[in-house]
């Protein structure tokens, strides 16, 4: 073996050596996923759950299971709690808050920004977090985990946080993680009532939603771009008409809501549409562009 090959193998065991220790409170399928990319990265990974049958896999793979909370807190330097809401993190993790000096908590529970909060009180050294993907992706680039919280936290582990995804920092307040997260599944359930609700109108003339589905994702990257030109208009202020205005937008709501009413479907969906639309209309919006049904969600219109 050659003295460049020794050195290199040298390095490489003292970079693993030198990974840091992590906790993960919370073995759903999403924590889960979070401890097996800590073990795959080489991580000292303690895990904690209330059923510890959960862990089994993990333990094979060289996972320590702590036998209780307090424990699970005093192996890690950086301690993972992902659990069902924030309820269960105050009593599981509140009652060993004075065991986290020292430590930074990242609590990737989901819960509204306010609960991110008061979490985040607990210890100086914090993150709240927000998973944007499933548990088979975690790991990889393409899961992408936001945070906020102490800038200096994630400084101190943004390599860590990086082998669980691509980790994207939001600033000090730590419940703007929790809000993204919030605005972005609403993006995602819209667009997949609005697929539903497309499916369904199609499928009473016989299409398959098999069939449309290749159209829906063509359309939806199409009207992506509408965001940020979108964007530019609410930051602005002001709502020029480039593409279509709103009076023309709703001339063609009209028809969704019959279409969906003679076909027998839900109209539900269709009228709301039509029904925010119109609110702006009525506050002056008419000629103006879809941007300007942002004041009807202000809360001014």
């Amino acid at each position: 073996m050659t003295d460049a090959h020794t050195d290199e193998l040298a390095n490489e065991l003292a970079n693993e050596s030198a990974l840091e220790s992590v906790t993960v409170i919370g073995l759903g399928l999403m924590g889960r996923a979070l401890a097996s990319a800590l073990l795959a990265a080489g991580h000292p990974t303690t895990v904690w759950n209330r059923t510890a049958a959960k862990a089994d896999d993990l333990v094979a793979r060289g996972a320590t299971l702590a036998p209780t909370v307090g424990d699970a807190v005093r192996d890690g330097s950086l301690i993972i709690v992902c659990l069902a809401d924030a309820d269960a993190v105050r009593e599981a993790v509140g009652p060993h808050r004075a065991g986290l000096a020292g430590r930074t908590l990242v609590n990737l529970t989901s819960g509204t920004a306010e609960e991110a909060r008061e979490i985040a009180g607990w210890t100086a050294d914090r993150l709240d977090g927000a998973i944007m993907a499933t548990p088979e992706v975690i790991g990889r680039p393409e899961a992408f985990l936001l945070y906020s919280g102490s800038p200096d936290a994630f400084e101190k582990h943004r390599e860590t946080l990086g082998r669980l995804g691509s980790a994207t920092f939001f600033g000090a307040d730590p419940g703007l993680a929790s809000l993204y997260d919030v605005a972005l599944l609403g993006i995602m359930w819209g667009t997949l009532n609005a697929f539903l609700h497309g499916s369904a109108l199609l499928g009473a003339a016989g299409v398959k939603a098999s069939d449309f589905a290749p159209f829906a994702v063509q359309w939806v990257s199409s009207v992506s771009g509408f965001a940020t030109a979108y964007a530019a208009q609410i930051d602005r202020g002001g709502y020029p008409a480039e593409d279509a205005s709103l009076d023309t937008h709703i001339a063609t709501m009209k028809y969704l809501v019959r279409e969906s009413a003679a076909a027998g479907i839900d109209t539900d969906w269709p009228a709301r549409i039509q029904a925010l639309a119109e609110r702006a209309v009525q506050a002056g919006h008419a000629g103006a562009s879809y941007a300007s049904l942002i004041e009807v969600f202000r809360g001014r219109a």
